[in-house]
């Protein structure tokens, strides 16, 4: 069948839906990060970040257009206050960008794994290219400012060896053993992109007005800390160093930039994709530590989760993706 008259599949708007408000969401964030940043440099990058975005988003557009499916609303000039005082400075602003950037990598190939059109295909390929772009426009900025977190070095063995001991899954108990650099993989990163969130927590309900949800940023702020600090302890046991927080790019401004709606959907999104990089973590430990603490984690942000939802719900911010057809309801309308 020829590409223009296959349907698209549950999936594929699932996907396109969810770029979308996602997007939109980073968009507004970006435009606010731009017109605060005083370095040139980044602001370029950052200017590059929502010309990507916007082509993105009109292509979006025109797939759901063209198949029938209202495009959501997401996040628009509502939701913006563009004459805010300045809250983030500009290094956060970058490692801001970083990190999402790397969301959007995950994101766009998760996309592409289930797309079956070939021009969804193509589109997917073309925005990991995108994402490629920025992560590399990214983190040469960050190295080049010297204000790049480089995880731990590690100096190499002579000879490749087995593992010969059972000792080598014991975190608490018998000897134990030093970290795997597979381990430290994922456990760098969850530091890293703990920090971030925390510091956006921070931010956040230094702003809003909501005492609801200032009350939510408190304790999600509070679960955050406790994360990292699980985390950090695992590599200073081993003498390895932890990244650096984030918490004092952030001001003492209390004049909001973004809406309510904005504010928690963003740290509800941060820890949403957190369980599945706790999740990725979990399955490759090795260390009974190590998967104890990925297994608490999870469990909170679940918890975290769960009143992020009634939260959103309750003062409908949250909007319904498209679901399948109520059979029995069609049934009884006849």
């Amino acid at each position: 069948m020829e590409n223009d008259k296959l349907k698209l599949t549950s999936s594929e708007i699932g996907t396109l839906w969810g770029e979308y408000v996602n997007g939109t969401m980073a968009e507004i964030v970006n435009r606010y990060m731009i017109s605060i940043l005083e370095d040139e440099s980044i602001k370029k990058v950052f200017q590059i970040a929502i010309e990507i975005w916007e082509k993105q988003k009109q292509q979006i557009v025109t797939f759901m257009e063209k198949d029938g499916f209202p495009v959501p609303i997401g996040f628009t000039e509502s939701d913006l206050n563009q004459n805010a005082e300045r809250l983030f400075s500009d290094t956060f602003c970058l490692n801001y960008l970083h990190i999402m950037t790397i969301h959007g990598l995950l994101g766009h190939t998760t996309a592409l794994s289930v797309s079956v059109r070939k021009d969804i295909r193509e589109f997917y390929n073309a925005c990991d290219n995108d994402a490629k772009r920025m992560y590399d426009l990214t983190i040469e900025l960050l190295l080049k400012k010297g204000i790049f977190q480089r995880d731990p070095y590690f100096y190499p063995n002579e000879n490749p060896e087995f593992i010969s001991t059972k000792d080598f899954i014991d975190g608490y108990f018998g000897k134990g053993r030093r970290l795997s650099s597979s381990e430290i993989i994922s456990i760098s990163l969850n530091i890293k992109k703990g920090i971030l969130a925390k510091a956006l927590s921070i931010g956040f309900s230094q702003v809003t007005e909501s005492k609801e949800v200032r009350k939510f940023l408190e304790e999600l702020d509070k679960t955050a800390d406790e994360n990292l600090q699980a985390l950090s302890k695992i590599l200073q046991k081993d003498n390895l160093p932890v990244p650096m927080s984030l918490e004092s790019e952030v001001t003492t401004s209390k004049d909001s930039p973004f809406s309510e709606k904005l504010m928690l959907y963003h740290v509800g999104f941060l820890v949403q994709t957190a369980q599945v990089y706790y999740g990725t973590g979990l399955a490759g430990a090795m260390r009974t530590d190590i998967a104890v603490a990925y297994e608490k984690a999870v469990l909170k942000a679940l918890g975290i989760t769960k009143n992020w939802f009634d939260i959103m719900v309750k003062n409908k911010w949250l909007e319904q993706p498209p679901l399948a057809p109520n059979r029995k309801e069609l049934a009884r309308d006849k």
